[in-house]
């Protein structure tokens, strides 16, 4: 799994590559919530195109993701759903709770 950041105005976009599932889903977590809780930025975009696996403790991580979000008072959106990761989601009920969009320009429209 990568994860590779860019940086733009107020908003990160947070490009994620493999799988994220018990092994990497930790790293997630963890650059998720410094963007939030140390960075305090307002809007962080989940790039997931290239997401081929994600597993409950993935899934976990972007819902304590959101949760940190609100608690700063930010925006945690997804975009790009991999068909996995969208089933995922769906069998899961969570494709409500989150932000998402097709593309990264409606995400950043958003």
């Amino acid at each position: 799994m990568q994860i590779s950041a860019r940086h733009l105005d107020k908003t990160t976009i947070l490009d994620i590559s493999g799988d994220i599932d018990l092994a990497h889903s930790s790293e997630v977590r963890r650059v998720i919530l410094i963007e939030f809780r140390e960075k305090h930025t307002p809007k962080v975009i989940l790039n997931l195109l290239e997401v081929t696996y994600i597993d409950s403790s993935g899934v976990a991580s972007l819902v304590e993701g959101l949760k940190a979000s609100r608690e700063v008072r930010s925006r945690m959106i997804l975009f790009g759903l991999s068909p996995i990761a969208h089933e995922v989601l769906q069998l899961s009920k969570l494709l409500t709770i989150f932000e998402i969009y097709d593309t990264e320009e409606k995400a950043l429209e958003a």
